[in-house]
């Protein structure tokens, strides 16, 4: 198998505080990589430690089959990057920026400066000093750099922010492109699972700096569940009856209001029926499948993890 990221018990160190612990990642040539977890669950500092940003306490990292060493300077030449919020000469064009880091990448053809732009969808902005664009143009042009010189390895962390839908849905067709078309191989961090959901060939979770689980998409589809979910101002009664009336054991307690039965022998008009005769009210009952989010809550426990998760 070519892995083009590999890491070994990577593990980072602030101030005697272990931030990131034992993160063994394996992205493949040519793949997605949906990188997963909560606001300030490591990220970041991974991201950082994959490109020399930061050193390791501890632990391995190898990119193109290679040990990165301080002195790894030659692989960086196939890397782009952001991480964080992209920063540019403020008061040059969005074309001047990018002139400049193609020559300091050693590329000197014009032309890549023109599709870069163009495959972000950055155009009209001919003299337009960077300190005026918006937030989401300068996400925008943050990939264009990150892509000009067309790079083997492309490493995002949290490269929609700022965006509109209608952005988002551009950028989340031009990863597919530059995956399938351009073969680059993409690790893209992100908290916003409904969209990873939609573009990762594999996903890899951290929670509080520990690496969690690291999984295909295809067989986290094909670990999709079938539940009823039931909404009832009335949830303590309603497990009750599920429990003692029905002999239902299989089910979980969302919040103040829902419940999500994983049973499947009982019909959906029974479980009402049950519930309507305790007088029991029913605001709604629902088949659902899990989803991606669904997952991640089930492998991260805490309400704070589950409220910095967002899945618009």
């Amino acid at each position: 198998m070519s892995y083009i990221v590999n890491t070994t018990h990577l593990t980072k160190l602030f101030q005697g505080k272990e931030v990131v612990s034992n993160v063994n990642m394996k992205v493949k040539k040519g793949q997605i990589y949906g990188f997963l977890g909560p606001n300030g669950a490591g990220k970041t500092t991974v991201m950082k430690m994959l490109l020399n940003l930061i050193k390791p306490s501890s632990g391995e990292i190898e990119l193109f089959g290679q040990k990165l060493t301080a002195s790894s300077y030659e692989l960086f030449k196939r890397v782009g990057s952001i991480i964080e919020y992209p920063i540019f000469y403020d008061k040059l064009t969005a074309r001047d920026n990018l002139d400049l880091h193609c020559q300091y990448m050693g590329l000197h053809n014009k032309k890549t400066i023109d599709e870069a732009m163009e495959l972000v969808q950055l155009t009209n902005v001919d003299g337009k000093a960077v300190c005026n664009f918006s937030l989401g143009m300068k996400q925008r042009l943050g990939i264009a750099r990150a892509i000009a010189t067309k790079p083997e390895l492309l490493i995002l962390d949290e490269p929609i922010n700022g965006l509109d839908p209608v952005g988002i849905k551009e950028l989340r067709g031009l990863f597919s492109l530059l995956s399938k078309q351009y073969g680059m191989t993409l690790l893209i961090s992100s908290h916003i699972l409904g969209e990873i959901e939609q573009i990762a060939d594999t996903i890899g979770v951290i929670s509080g700096g520990r690496f969690i689980e690291e999984i295909a998409m295809n067989d986290l589809r094909g670990q999709n569940t079938v539940y009823m979910e039931l909404v009832t101002p009335d949830i303590k009664r309603a497990a009750y009856v599920l429990e003692n009336e029905l002999s239902l054991t299989n089910f979980r307690i969302i919040g103040e209001s829902t419940i999500r039965i994983y049973e499947t022998e009982l019909s959906q008009a029974e479980i009402s029926k049950t519930l309507v005769m305790s007088d029991i009210a029913i605001e709604s009952i629902n088949k659902r499948h899990t989803s991606l989010e669904d997952y991640f809550m089930q492998l991260i426990e805490g309400g704070q993890a589950h409220a910095s998760f967002n899945q618009a």
